[in-house]
C-alpha cells in the first residue's frame, strides 16, 4: 500500500488551508515531504461548513500563497463551496504528494524521528508539521437544566430547511451564530443568545480592512510598539449582507445568555460557541502548545502562530517561517 512505512524528510497532518500553505513552501525550499488528510477529497474543513456559509473579505483578500482565489460569478463574499473548489485546483496545479483519507490517531518519538500511525501503517520523519485545524473538535459548554428539543452545533448545521417553521435557540455572539440566527429569522422563530450586547463592525469594515489592522497589530508588536488607537478592535461580528439585512429589519436582536437550559423553550438549540484545537494524536508529544522534541511545529489552530495565523490569506508567512525552519535543520544535520 502506497506510503506504507516510508520515510520523508518532512510530513503534514492535515489538507486543509494552513497544510496547503506549508505544502507550497516546502516545495519552494527543495523540501521532500507527503502530505496526510483525513478527508475523501481537496477542500480541509470547508467540506464541512454549512453550506451557506459565507467568506467575510473578497476573494483577492482570501488568497493562498502562489495562486489567487477567482472572484464569484454570484457573490462579493463567496459561499464555502467556492473555497472548496479554490482548495482543489490549488492542490491540482500544485500536485503535492498527498495521501488520503488517512486518520492519523498517535504520533511517537524516538531517538530524533517522529512515527505517524494511522492504525496500522506507519511514517516516519524528523520533521512534522500538524496543521489538523480545530473543526473536528467542537466546543460545546455545559449548562445545568435539561431540553425537550433537539442540540446542534455549528460543526453539524445543516442549513435552514431543516428548521422551517421551528423555534430555534442559536448561542453564541460571534460570527457563526449571527450568520446562523440570520438565516434562520427567514425560516423560523429565532431567540439569539449571547452575553452582552453585539459587537458590531462598522458596515464597511470586511476582511480586507481586517487584514490591513491585523497587519498593522502584528508590526507594531514585533517593533515593541502599541497599536495606533485606529487599529484597535472594530468589533466581532463582520457584516456580511444576510446579517447586516437581518440585523436593520429587526429579526436579528439578542437576548441575554440563559443561565440553565431549563429556561429555553425551544425545538432545536444550536451552540454557536467556538472549537478547540484538534490534536489528541499530539497526545505524547505535545505539552499544551509546546512540543516535546524539535522538528515539531503547529499550524493553522486559530491565531496560535500570530495575527492573522487561523485565516487563508494571513497563514502564509507562518507557513513560510515554517518551510524556512525545516530547511535550516536539514542543513545543519
Amino acid at each position: 500500500m502506497s506510503g506504507h512505512n516510508t520515510h520523508h524528510e518532512a510530513i503534514i497532518i492535515g489538507g486543509g488551508q494552513a497544510g496547503l500553505a506549508v505544502s507550497y513552501y516546502l516545495r519552494r525550499a527543495g523540501v521532500e515531504f507527503l502530505l496526510l488528510d483525513n478527508q475523501l477529497a481537496p477542500g480541509g474543513a470547508w467540506r464541512q461548513y454549512w453550506p451557506t456559509l459565507q467568506l467575510f473579505s473578497t476573494p483577492s483578500f482570501s488568497s493562498l500563497p502562489g495562486m489567487p482565489m477567482p472572484s464569484h460569478p454570484a457573490a462579493e463574499y463567496p459561499p464555502a463551496s467556492h473555497v472548496v473548489d479554490y482548495l482543489s485546483r490549488y492542490e491540482q496545479r500544485y500536485d503535492f504528494n498527498i495521501e488520503r483519507p488517512v486518520n492519523v490517531n498517535r504520533v511517537s518519538w524516538e531517538a530524533g524521528i517522529y512515527t505517524v500511525h494511522a492504525g496500522e501503517r506507519t511514517w516516519t520523519t524528523p520533521n512534522l508539521i500538524s496543521a489538523t485545524g480545530i473543526w473536528s473538535a467542537p466546543h460545546t459548554p455545559s449548562y445545568p437544566g435539561s431540553l425537550t428539543g433537539t442540540f446542534w452545533h455549528a460543526a453539524n448545521y445543516p442549513g435552514p430547511e431543516t428548521f422551517r417553521g421551528t423555534r430555534v435557540a442559536v448561542v453564541g455572539g460571534a460570527n457563526s451564530g449571527a450568520q446562523i440566527a440570520a438565516e434562520l429569522s427567514e425560516v423560523a422563530e429565532v431567540t439569539w443568545y449571547t452575553r452582552g450586547q453585539p459587537q458590531w463592525m462598522p458596515d464597511e469594515v470586511d476582511g480586507r480592512e481586517l487584514f490591513r489592522r491585523y497587519s498593522a497589530r502584528a508590526l507594531a508588536a514585533q517593533r515593541g510598539e502599541t497599536a495606533p488607537l485606529e487599529e484597535a478592535n472594530p468589533g466581532r461580528i463582520v457584516m456580511v449582507p444576510a446579517v447586516r439585512q437581518a440585523r436593520d429589519s429587526g429579526r436579528l436582536k439578542a437576548t441575554p445568555m440563559f443561565e440553565s437550559v431549563d429556561e429555553v423553550e425551544t425545538d432545536h438549540l444550536i451552540w454557536c460557541t467556538g472549537f478547540d484545537p484538534a490534536l489528541g494524536h499530539l497526545r505524547e508529544v505535545l505539552e499544551g502548545r509546546v512540543p516535546k522534541h524539535p522538528g515539531m511545529h503547529l499550524l493553522g489552530y486559530g491565531d496560535w502562530n500570530g495575527v492573522g495565523s487561523g485565516t487563508i490569506l494571513g497563514v502564509g508567512p507562518f507557513a513560510r517561517a515554517i518551510a524556512q525552519a525545516v530547511k535550516a535543520q536539514r542543513s545543519s544535520e
